[in-house]
């Protein structure tokens, strides 16, 4: 961890808990809430975010299995796959959710944080940037491979901010039916994009796994950097 990277403590709705906070170079920009996947702020997401630093954003990543136990990180192996697991289902979306909005509110009170506040969530987390954005906490909202996306539906009214959806043409874990019912969903919203990556496996982002695929991964964040620019 450099000067640059820091945890920090955020005041939820029933406790505090920490957040992983990455700032730019130098010091101050738009922000951003980086929503993890079921293996926690580990060592990938705590990259991630630092990537977004680089690129000129104050990062704040929050821990949302701190109910469970503080900081806990997982790698992608199937012993840390069981456990990620298990932690999913031992959380409460709506009170994840809530943390995440407490996170938004913490990133926006940060000295140097100026204009706007997006969400980027992955996985598990991808379904919260999702229903934040439905809920309207984030100024534009962007969702990888969001598990779920397609069982809340019913909430695609309330999404009228900007929202960015990238999934994989190979994804084993959500199929290409649930793509098909959420791009059909939201038609021709123009406050939706949807990027679908042909040759992309669920978590193709993550160069940790064996599912990156580094091409995919270039151009969703390609897409996403032109995607914040305009939207936050």
């Amino acid at each position: 961890m450099d000067s640059n990277t820091k945890w920090i403590d955020v005041q939820g709705d029933d406790g505090v808990f920490q957040a992983y906070l990455a700032l730019p170079r130098g010091g101050s920009g738009p922000g951003i809430v980086l929503i993890q996947e079921i293996f926690g702020v580990n060592a990938h997401i705590r990259s991630v975010a630092e990537q977004y630093a680089a690129d000129g954003y104050v990062v704040l990543a929050p821990d949302l299995f701190w109910r469970q136990g503080a900081h806990i990180e997982l790698g992608y192996d199937d012993a840390d796959w069981k456990k990620a697991v298990a932690l999913k289902g031992k959380t409460d979306t709506d009170q994840a959710v809530s943390d995440v909005a407490a996170t938004v509110k913490a990133l926006r009170a940060l000295p140097g944080v100026g204009g706007k506040v997006a969400s980027i969530g992955y996985c598990f987390g991808g379904l919260l940037s999702y229903l934040t954005a439905a809920n309207g906490t984030v100024d534009a909202a962007v969702a990888y491979y969001g598990g779920g996306i397609q069982n809340a539906l019913d909430r695609a009214d309330d999404v009228t901010i900007p929202l960015l959806m990238h999934f994989g043409g190979k994804d084993s874990h959500i199929p290409q039916d649930a793509v098909r019912s959420v791009a059909e969903r939201f038609g021709e919203r123009d406050n939706v994009e949807i990027h679908v990556y042909p040759e992309a496996e669920h978590g193709f982002n993550c160069s940790h796994r064996g599912s990156y695929h580094q091409r995919s991964a270039v151009e969703a964040h390609g897409n996403t950097l032109l995607f914040l620019s305009e939207n936050a």
